[in-house]
């Protein structure tokens, strides 16, 4: 099994951009362009990613082929649908408001 060190960071520029890139790199091999779109990165956390590891919004083995291809792996914010399905339900006392 697979297990590379990541270390994930967040956009100053976009609320809930991430970028993922290989912990023995850094930034360092990144391109420019990048970077300037992403904006100046903000560390977040270094953990070890494996093909069955839980993401909350990537698939792992995606994250790894990218990391070993490009890489990086960028995730994108959700969509606006994706916001309204992750809410909860209304509480009960308020279902019948019709």
């Amino acid at each position: 099994m697979e297990t590379r060190p990541v270390f994930a960071y967040k956009s100053p520029k976009k609320n809930e951009l991430f970028l993922y890139v290989p912990a023995e790199d850094g930034l360092d091999k990144l391109p420019k362009e990048l970077l300037v779109m992403f904006g100046q990165p903000e560390f977040v956390i270094e953990f070890e990613l494996f093909p069955t590891r839980k993401m909350p919004r990537a698939d792992a083995t995606e994250v790894l082929k990218a990391l070993a291809t490009k890489g990086y792996y960028m995730q994108m914010p959700p969509t606006e649908i994706e916001k309204l399905s992750d809410m909860p339900p209304p509480p009960e006392h308020l279902d019948n408001i019709y």
